[in-house]
């Protein structure tokens, strides 16, 4: 009875016999909550935030609008709408793309630091699959660097 003063155990209700029905409900909505809103880049690691588009006099000048926008933050990686590919996967998705809706423009924002061989190898892959391909610059002196503000 020390240990006890108020008998607070003697109130309380007893337990439920069985949770099993709701652990499964509860397991079920949380595997279905990820499956249809989760994402990739929701729980994967993301690109850093040192991206920088190269300064080229004149870059406004030949602006186009495009429909479809692809970033090259570094050698063999492409992020699209879809995900995270390499060269080979991003050739059979813009090949898969370009039979489903033909002309479509595409708009290569390759980071600074992407060697120029990438460029003309992810342009020819692009222009084989049926796309217009444009690349993304910044105007001279915009002050697109990383750490800059």
């Amino acid at each position: 009875m020390i240990t006890h003063p108020l008998d607070l155990e003697s109130r309380l209700r007893p337990p439920p016999r069985n949770f099993d029905a709701l652990f499964l409900v509860n397991g079920a909505l949380l595997v279905m909550f990820f499956l249809l809103f989760g994402s990739r880049f929701v729980l994967a690691p993301g690109l850093g935030l040192d991206f920088a588009l190269p300064e080229m006099p004149g870059a406004m000048a030949g602006a186009a609008t495009a429909t479809v926008v692809i970033s090259v933050p570094r050698s063999n990686m492409v992020l699209v709408e879809s995900g995270l590919y390499n060269y080979e996967q991003l050739r059979g998705w813009l090949e898969e793309r370009g039979r489903r809706e033909p002309g479509l423009g595409l708009l290569v924002r390759a980071d600074r630091n992407v060697p120029s061989g990438d460029l003309f190898i992810l342009s020819e892959m692009a222009e084989r699959a049926g796309f217009r391909v444009q690349l993304a610059a910044e105007p001279a002196g915009s002050g697109n660097r990383p750490g800059a503000n």
